[in-house]
């Protein structure tokens, strides 16, 4: 199982107020790679941020024709970087391999040049805060974007919307408008909430998301509770990670951990609160619970 100690780094990395991601999400990376040096891939991302800097500082506004109603200079600076990152460094989305779990880890995104879209835009966010360009992520669903956001006291009205997954190409609202049906069907409802700014814990939380679905796809359930033990570091009102966890630890033969997580989720989970559908997930639930203490009683 996953130390304390690397819980505990986790921790205060992720919800420290400093902006900063990468240290984080190295400290995830070392779920699978535990002897990593997490200086080197740091210095990495600092050697790229002060080239990506004067890439950033050269690009002169005007010398490509920004979307109607944005700031060219913003616009300037998105692309240097774009240039810069997708262009020089070679760094593209992983289609071929997208359930990869190297994809997840920033140290082998960096070493490889190639993630999912989550990852590539962590990457995309840390280059351009070490070069001075303010970009936030965007937790849209299905597929993870960014935005360079307009300057206070401006007066263009529209940010920019990045696809780091895609070389950096700039989405309008119609794109985002189709990238949502592609992502959540045809009666997908839009609103511009799906554009809003996603925190630093709700940034770790998707990417421990997308690691823990991919290691479940895998039956790798050793592997899936230990990020489930981050997501509950990162979130620890995270009712439907403790039922994870349980049953992670029920699939592992832990029954003992497995019938105290299911116990507490179903302690905070009060029927008389939930719709159908959860209700008869609680039944499922409930079910496993009869069935770990039949087992347990067995041995005694």
């Amino acid at each position: 199982m996953v130390s304390d100690a690397l819980v505990r780094s986790f921790t205060q990395s992720a919800l420290s107020p400093d902006p900063d991601l990468a240290v984080a999400a190295l400290t995830i990376a070392r779920l699978e790679y535990p002897t990593i040096d997490i200086a080197r891939y740091l210095g990495e991302l600092d050697r790229m941020g002060n080239e990506a800097a004067r890439r950033i500082s050269a690009a002169q506004a005007g010398s490509q024709v920004a979307p109607a109603h944005v700031d060219p200079e913003a616009f300037s600076k998105v692309m240097a970087l774009n240039d810069y990152l997708f262009g020089e460094q070679r760094f593209v989305g992983n289609e071929l391999e997208y359930e990869d779990p190297r994809n997840s880890f920033l140290n082998q995104v960096l070493e490889r040049r190639t993630g999912i879209p989550i990852t590539l835009a962590l990457v995309y966010i840390e280059v351009a805060r070490r070069a001075g360009l303010r970009l936030e992520g965007i937790n849209f669903p299905g597929h993870f974007l960014l935005r360079c956001p307009v300057r206070a006291g401006r007066h263009f009205s529209r940010d920019l919307v990045v696809d780091a997954f895609h070389g950096g190409a700039l989405l309008s609202e119609g794109d985002c408008r189709e990238l949502l049906r592609k992502h959540a069907g045809q009666e997908a409802t839009w609103g511009a909430h799906l554009l809003d700014r996603a925190t630093k814990p709700r940034i770790l939380a998707r990417m421990l998301l997308n690691l823990k679905r991919v290691y479940v796809a895998m039956y790798s359930f050793p592997q899936a509770r230990d990020v489930t033990e981050l997501l509950l570091a990162v979130d620890p009102t995270a009712t439907n990670e403790l039922r994870d966890r349980g049953l992670l630890a029920y699939q592992l033969n832990d029954f003992s951990a497995a019938l105290r997580d299911l116990q507490t989720y179903l302690q905070l989970s009060p029927k008389s609160e939930l719709d159908d559908d959860d209700r008869e997930e609680r039944e499922q639930i409930w079910e496993h619970v009869k069935s770990i203490k039949r087992r347990v009683a067995s041995f005694n």
